[in-house]
């Protein structure tokens, strides 16, 4: 207790040492072969088992709420499909004298993917935003992701058939709206002993999160796309992410705040319109550049995907912070249903 007591006058959480220790753990010990397996399992059934409990959680109000919100939605899905692409294209252009054309085009790849589902509704959840907004928005967006992005692949990169991904949308399906639809055919059983419980919604948030980002570290260092380009191109390219997540996490606060969002919806806004999703990105990477530098295509998506973990968690983690601080002064910060 001392311990937690002297890292939070610092500003220091024990979720994010948790954090920043799985990293550790993946660049020393990456998942490998059947363990590997293992992990990629234990996160899907971990993200199913997050959706079941955010679908017994939720007052069904709340997601007809989410869905009608059209407003936010319709800002969601301009920032990722709109904006994005043109932040990624500016940045691409500028740094064409620093980076490769593999790298470019992947840099640009990442403009035009759909949000995270997962760690997107996740990160709303733990900044207490609106989670049922968010939800709606992540899934609509990678529904129509699996259209959009071959289309703007096609128009933008010149690749690609634009066909559509049934197996994309089945799998969103499968992992995704059924175990919500049954937490909600279940929430008059058990819904109001998961609220009083809460315990068990903050480790199911936050063990996603970790899991998720063992897998992705692990991924990375045991494909060793980190070492398939020379130190100067993987700085450059690291400087270029870091700036889109920056400008794109910058651009959705400011426009939250200036539509006059209310403090929860302006968090799904800023967690649902700048994450980029690589569990819908590989696969239709897989399609769209298909005998082609495949690993240089996606080093880009797999660095931003990585630091949007890590730096999502900790604005999230403050933003709670910062909800809890105002609650606690008789603010009119509400958390939503």
């Amino acid at each position: 207790m001392a311990l937690q007591s002297a890292l939070k006058k610092f500003g220091i959480d024990a979720y994010l040492i948790m954090l920043l220790g799985v990293v550790v753990l993946a660049s020393i010990l990456p998942a490998r072969g059947p363990f590997a397996e293992f992990v990629g399992q234990a996160a899907y059934y971990a993200v199913a088992l997050l959706f079941f409990v955010y679908g017994a959680k939720l007052k069904s109000e709340a997601v007809i709420a989410g869905f009608s919100n059209w407003p936010l939605q319709l800002s969601i899905l301009g920032l990722t499909y709109m904006v994005f692409p043109v932040i990624a294209l500016a940045l691409a252009f500028a740094g064409r004298s620093f980076i490769t054309e593999e790298l470019a085009i992947g840099l640009i790849y990442i403009g035009i993917l759909p949000s995270t589902v997962q760690s997107s509704i996740a990160f709303t959840a733990l900044a207490r935003g609106n989670v049922a907004a968010s939800v709606c928005a992540a899934a609509v967006s990678n529904l129509l992701g699996v259209i959009l992005t071959p289309v703007l692949a096609t128009l933008i990169l010149q690749t690609g058939d634009g066909g559509l991904n049934l197996a994309a949308v089945l799998n969103i399906f499968i992992q995704i709206v059924l175990p919500f639809g049954l937490g909600q055919l279940c929430r008059p059983l058990i819904g109001e002993w998961i609220n009083r419980h809460k315990l068990i919604s903050l480790t199911v948030d936050r063990g996603s999160i970790l899991l998720i980002v063992y897998a992705a570290f692990s991924a990375g260092m045991v494909a060793g796309v980190w070492t398939q380009v020379g130190l100067p191109q993987l700085a450059a390219i690291m400087v270029l992410v870091c700036v889109m997540l920056a400008v794109v996490l910058a651009l959705s606060a400011w426009f939250s705040r200036a539509v006059g969002f209310q403090d929860a919806d302006g968090k799904s806004m800023i967690f649902c319109g700048s994450t980029k999703s690589l569990a819908s990105g590989v696969p239709i990477a897989n399609i769209l550049f298909a005998g082609g530098p495949l690993s240089l295509i996606i080093l880009p998506l797999m660095l931003y995907h990585q630091l949007q973990l890590i730096i999502c968690a900790i604005i999230a983690q403050r933003l709670a912070g910062a909800s809890k601080t105002s609650l606690g002064n008789g603010g009119t910060i509400k958390e939503r249903p």
